[in-house]
């Protein structure tokens, strides 16, 4: 099944690789027999992702993303190898959908005057008060 990013652009089966892995941690015997984490592989370079998404994944820097820009995502958070494939397809999503907002440009701005005349009259008035707390004479 395709996942879906955004109306117009959707990641085929063969662009992401999952392997069931054996999970880490607490669970006893379950824990060692069972492969219910999963291993998510997904090749930014290699993908049908338009040329932006890819820039801009690349330029993140994200601990999950490999010198060769590839995706690598463990989940193992879930009893169940469906849960857990699942939890790595979203977590792919959100990643991939972050990259997608633009951010606002930031335009430098000044402090109003009142604004300054408020903060030093502030500081004035705090300055009194500890002057206040000094040794009575």
């Amino acid at each position: 099944m395709p996942l879906q990013i955004s109306n117009t652009v959707t990641l085929a089966d063969w662009e992401i690789e999952m392997t069931a892995i054996r999970a880490q941690g607490a669970g006893g015997q379950n824990v060692n027999k069972t492969s219910s984490a999963i291993h998510l592989r997904f090749d930014i370079n290699r993908s049908t992702l338009p040329q932006v998404y890819k820039e801009r994944l690349l330029a993140l820097s994200d601990s999950r993303i490999t010198s060769d820009g590839v995706i690598v995502i463990k989940a193992q958070a879930h009893r169940t190898q469906e849960l857990n494939r699942q939890d790595a397809l979203d977590r792919l999503l959100i990643l991939i959908k972050s990259v997608t907002i633009v951010p606002k440009i930031r335009r430098a701005t000044k402090p109003t005057r009142a604004s300054q005349r408020r903060r030093v009259d502030a500081k004035k008035k705090k300055g009194q008060t500890k002057s206040m707390r000094g040794r009575v004479v």
